[in-house]
Formats: C-alpha cells, structure tokens, sequence
C-alpha cells in the first residue's frame, strides 16, 4: 500500500490541516448522532404519507410513472408536485422493496446531508465549533426531526435550499462563476421538488451578490444572468418535456383543473397559496387583508410563534433575529465585498423572506412547512454566537449575547407551558438555568476560562433543552397521513402523537366536514389533540368512513403504514385493508389494468399499498380533479380496465361533487355490490340488469 493509500482516511479523520486536532473528528460524530437519532423508530411511521409512498410503489414498477409522478402504476394520474423528490425513494424501493425502510432511509440520508451542508458553510468562515453548534441546532428542530423522517417533499427542499445559501457564499469568496450556475442548478431542480416555494430565496441570494460580489457591475450581472439560465434548465427540462408530451399518452396533472401543469404551478401551487384562491383546495385561506382568522389559521407577523406553529420551529427565531442584527452591526465598516457580511445577509434574508411568506400567506398553510427555516436559523445562531463570543470583552457584544440568550431562556419557557402536563420541570429549568446562563454571559470576559467556558455550555444546554425533548417526542411516535406536527399536543394547536391529520387536527381549525362534504361543522375529536377522534365513522356525503381502523393507533394505522379509516381519513390518512378486502382485489387481478377505483388518492393510496397493485384515484387528492370524467370511466369499465369500485372515499367534495359525484351515482345505479368488513365495493363487471 502506498503513502497515498493511507492519505485518504488519514485527511477525512484529520480534516484540513488548519482546523484544530478535534475538529473533524467532532463534524463525522455529529453526522453519525444525527443518523442514529433520525433513524431511531424509523419504521414506527409505517408508509408515513401513504399519498406520495403509493406514487413511489408505482415509480418503482414503471419508469413512466416514475417521470411524471403517477399515483399508480398504470399512469391515470400524478401526485399535485413534481416528482423529484419521490426519485430517491422510488429508486431505494427498486432496490430493496417496498417497505416502510426503503422509502423514509433516503429522507433520513437528506437529512443528515442538509446537517453537513450548513456545518461546512459555517466553519469556512468562522470555526469548527461555530459550524458544530449550527448543525447540532438544525438536527435538534423538532420539525426537522419530523420532516427528515417523513415522505413529503420538504426534506429535499430544505436541503437544497441549503446547498444554494453555500454555493452563493462561495461565489461571494472568489467570484467564480460555477458557484452562481451551480447555486441556481439547485433552486431549478428544487423547483421540481416543490415548485414555486423553491423561489422565495432567489431575491435576497440574487440582491446579496449584486452588491457584495468581488467582481466588477457588468460580470456580476453576466452571472447572475448564468445562474437563471441553471434555474430554468434544470427546472424546466421536465416542465418542457411534460407539456409537449401527448395528453392522451400520459396521466392527468394532479392538481391542475385543465390537465396543465404550468396551470398547477402558478394556481393551486403558486399565487393560489398566497391570497387563498386555490381551485380544487380542501379549504379557504386567511381573511382578505391578511389580517388572519381563516381556515388555515391566523396570518401576521407572529404566525411562527403562534400556538400551532410555534413548538415546531420557533425556539431560536428571537436569538437567530437577534444575532443576525449583531453580525451586521458588527461589519458595518466591513468592506462591500466582505464574506462575513455576506454570510449573515444570505442566510438572514432566505429566513426573513420565507417567513414574511409563511406569515402572510392566507392559502394552505401546514404546520411541517416550517422545517424551509431550519436551515437558515441554525447558520445565524452558529455563527452570531461565534462572532460575539470572540468579542465578549466588549460591551455591546456581551450584552447582545445576554439578550439572545434570554429570550431563548423566556421564549422555551412559554412553549413548554403550551404543553400541559408536558415534563412540567423541563420548562423551570429552561428559564433558570437560560437566565443564569445570561447573567453569566454578561461577565464572561472577566470569567476565567474554565467558568467562561461552563457559562457558554450551560447556555447551550438550556438552549437547546426543549427543542431536544420535542425532537425525541417526536422520534417516539409514530406520524401518518397527510397532516403531522412534531412534538405533545400543544394548549390552542394540533399536537404531536400518532396519525397528524384526522379529527381534530386533520382540516384546518380542526373542523370535520359538513353533510355536503365541505369544511364546517366542529369536529368530532378533542381540539388540540391530533388524530384523537374515533376511527370507523362513516359520514354523510360520501365522506371517508367505510374502512376498518388498524391495530397500533387511535389513527387506525397499521404497522404497515395503512390508515384508519375514520374522520377526515379517506382525505387525509388513507382506509385500513382488512385482509378479506386485500383478497377481494387481488382476485384475478392481473386481468385489469386497476384492480379498483376509489375517490381521492389517500383511500386509493392504501388499497394499492396493500395489495401492490394500481388503484385509480378519482378525482386526485381532493376527489376535486376533474379526471377521469364520466365518459372516460365509462370506457374503462366498457373495456374492462377496472375491477372494482370502493364506495366512500374522501376528497374535499367527498362523492357529492364535481367528475367524482357523477361516476359515483352511476356506478351505484348500474353495478352489483358486496360489502367487506363495512366498506362497499361495487363489482364493476356485474352490472345490475345481469344480476
């Protein structure tokens, strides 16, 4: 073996030779301790959101549904986003499986990167331990903890988000060109992820390199120039490809009204998702004016600190606020092309403009969408605590250093009593033991070193206390359906604990359905507390009900990831599968393209997981999609292309509107029925003049 052999792991245990001894060998622990803890319980969440893990199932039969993003393998319709980040899990499944693993290790992986991403972009300009406290906070989020655990697109945005921030604040060091084409590869492949949430960032990114690069007017407007070439072709490859495609030779765009996906993109997934006029929607937005009060909860300025949202990001958003004001206080004689600068106005002004979004935003606002902040937090406390820890003999820095450090102390304090009967001592010793920390942090340039050193790790510990305990309530539980939160139930907010949609915690105010299947009545589990209500009720109005709840949750979720059918269910948790109706679907399945029908894709979602075969989604998520309509369905059945179809279902309109109500009526006019273990199916070859 040669000298060059021995190198390689000798430079990845070492590190850079200018980092102290420690260093790197600190960065692969808080790597390895960040994979431990989000695979922890992994398979706990069973399919997790079994809306996007019925896509991925499909995505690893067929490399068609795997480009566009079908909901089933036999191509009828694709999930309401592009399909990058089902990718990874599709491929993980082709290699070994289907299982509740092979879908949620990649998520964990992404995890575990977006940790490494902002430790590598802190440390270039700071220090090791800057850049550790940063990734130990963002892998202690406890909406991160959920959302790297989870099947929903968000994990790889946020990663790559991440990866855009550091390629920027590269390019701000040499002014290479790559790093702007590279940053905006990143945002246009985000864009395919989730699409246009993946631009909030550009303005403040494409602002901060117009006047902070260390290059001349003209070339820095030539690389921005290059770096929106990227976004648009790394973004608008499958956009193209998509909409010369032959309508009739693909699946209908989930989502869309009018089989666009330009048309999803800039209505129910783009403007709809500001000002709440979002067609096909399970609900309305925020009051006109933004003013709040809405079936998406209360818009303002304090929306991530409200009482919904608050446990699941908002720990350090004072100190991060507070911190980023220090840092630019700090370089304001700095030189225009100062990378310090840089680094806090590129990741200050990612989470300032994300959250002005999240906070304003009056169309469907989720609690998890909150983990596209983590990665800009973390960055400001780790390097606005580095700056001022250097600088703690001065007064202004040593004063500023109490002030975050107190409010994280008061601010923990206020979560932690949302939660009653939550570890009642965590939320004493958060507020004592922060406090004592701020006081001595007041002091810490006449400290000695070893007292100045347990002051800086009191503060740590107290800081990070109840964000720590949220994440490992978190990792306890199981989290299913379309709906989840991180952390207990919260006093005035959707909780933590099984399921995360549902009764009580599924629609948004926690309200159930009415009799026509829209947002209204109150619902019928306890406010507050996710996925309480009870499992099994059938609903008027063709709302969810017709399953039988699993064994494991008051969800009805099963070890295997299949939902409970009560509540909002067939809309936001899918239907349990009792074996008798696994066997009626199977039956001769493969002599039909889909072994069944159901209306909207959760209730769909958990027939095909169950029994590996495609399940056609009327109407797309909501039930709400005009796809297939009544004509078209009637072929399929003439054809004999669908088996069965499953009574019930979810969706916004349930079986009482749209394409969904008519194919519904009809198949109920015209077709034999059975019921298996309380849920209808209707035999699509036995009409009823043969019975």
């Amino acid at each position: 073996m040669t000298v060059h052999d021995h190198a390689f792991p000798r430079r990845l245990w070492r590190g850079r030779p200018e980092d102290p001894r420690w260093a790197r060998p600190a960065f692969l622990a808080l790597l390895l301790a960040t994979l431990l803890l989000y695979l922890a319980n992994l398979s706990a969440s069973g399919y997790a959101n079994s809306f996007y893990s019925a896509a991925v199932q499909a995505g690893s039969e067929s490399w068609k549904a795997f480009f566009f993003g079908s909901l089933d393998a036999a191509n009828a319709i694709t999930v309401d986003k592009p399909p990058a980040a089902l990718w990874p899990m599709a491929l993980s499944v082709r290699l070994f499986g289907l299982h509740s693993w092979a879908i949620l290790l990649p998520e964990v992986l992404m995890g575990v990167g977006t940790v490494a991403v902002v430790y590598a972009a802190v440390r270039r300009r700071f220090s090791p331990a800057a850049g550790l406290l940063a990734g130990a906070v963002l892998a202690l989020t406890p909406v991160a903890a959920l959302m790297f655990r989870f099947n929903n697109p968000d994990a790889m945005l946020a990663l790559l988000m991440a990866v855009a921030c550091y390629l920027v604040i590269r390019a701000l060091e040499d002014g290479r060109t790559r790093w702007i084409v590279w940053a905006g590869a990143a945002i246009g492949f985000a864009f395919l992820a989730k699409t246009l949430q993946a631009f909030l960032i550009l303005p403040p990114l494409a602002l901060v390199y117009a006047v902070c690069a260390p290059v001349p007017v003209r070339r820095r407007v030539a690389q921005l120039a290059a770096g929106l070439g990227a976004i648009v072709v790394a973004g608008g490859w499958w956009v193209a490809v998509v909409e010369l495609w032959p309508a009739s030779s693909r699946p209908y765009i989930g989502g869309s009204q009018n089989d666009s996906f330009l048309e999803l993109t800039f209505g129910y997934n783009g403007l709809g998702r500001l000002n709440g006029d979002e067609t096909g929607s399970v609900g309305g937005g925020g009051a006109p004016g933004g003013g709040g009060g809405g079936g998406w909860g209360e818009t303002g300025w304090d929306r991530m600190f409200g009482s919904v949202v608050g446990g699941q990001i908002s720990w350090l958003i004072p100190a991060a606020l507070i911190l980023l004001v220090a840092g630019l206080v700090a370089t304001r004689k700095a030189a225009r092309t100062s990378v310090t600068r840089g680094a806090f106005l590129v990741w200050g002004g990612a989470l300032l403009t994300t959250m002005l979004v999240f906070s304003y935003m009056q169309g469907i606002f989720h609690e998890y969408y909150t983990v596209a902040l983590a990665p800009y937090i973390a960055p400001l406390v780790g390097m606005g605590a580095a700056l001022l820890w250097e600088r703690r003999d001065r007064t202004w820095a040593a004063l500023t250093l109490t002030a975050a450090m107190t409010a994280t102390a008061a601010w923990g304090y206020v979560l932690l009593n949302r939660s009653s009967g939550y570890q009642p001592w965590l939320k004493w010793l958060v507020l004592v033991g922060g406090l004592t920390a701020a006081l001595g942090l007041l002091f810490a340039a006449r400290l000695g070193r070893r007292i100045a050193l347990g002051v800086a790790g009191l503060g740590l510990v107290t800081a990070l206390a109840g964000p720590a305990a949220y994440t490992l309530t978190t990792l306890g539980d199981a989290h299913t359906g379309s709906i989840v939160t991180a952390g207990p139930a919260v006093t005035g907010g959707r909780g933590g604990g099984p399921g995360g949609g549902g009764p009580g915690g599924g629609m948004p105010g926690g309200n159930m359905p009415d009799g026509n299947g829209f947002p209204g009545r109150p619902g019928q589990g306890q406010q507050g507390q996710q996925g309480q209500g009870q499992p099994g009720q059938n609903l008027p109005g063709g709302m969810p009900g017709g399953g039988t709840p699993g064994d494991g949750n008051p969800q009805g979720e099963t070890p295997d990831g299949r939902g409970g059918a009560g509540g909002m269910g067939g809309l936001l948790n899918g239907a349990g599968v009792s074996d008798e109706a696994k066997g009626l679907l199977e039956d001769d399945a493969q002599a039909y393209t889909w072994v069944a029908a159901a209306v909207g894709a959760q209730n769909a979602a958990s027939y095909q997981l169950s029994t590996g075969d495609p399940v056609m989604a009327i109407g797309g998520f909501n039930g709400t999609d005009p796809s297939p309509t009544l004509d078209e369905f009637k072929e399929y059945v003439a054809n004999r292309e669908i088996h069965y179809f499953i009574a019930g279902g979810g969706g916004m309109g349930g079986a009482s509107a749209g394409t969904s109500s008519q194919i519904s009526t009809w198949v109920q006019e015209s077709f034999t029925s059975v019921t298996v273990d309380g849920t209808t199916f209707y035999d699509l070859t036995k009409p009823k003049t043969e019975s």
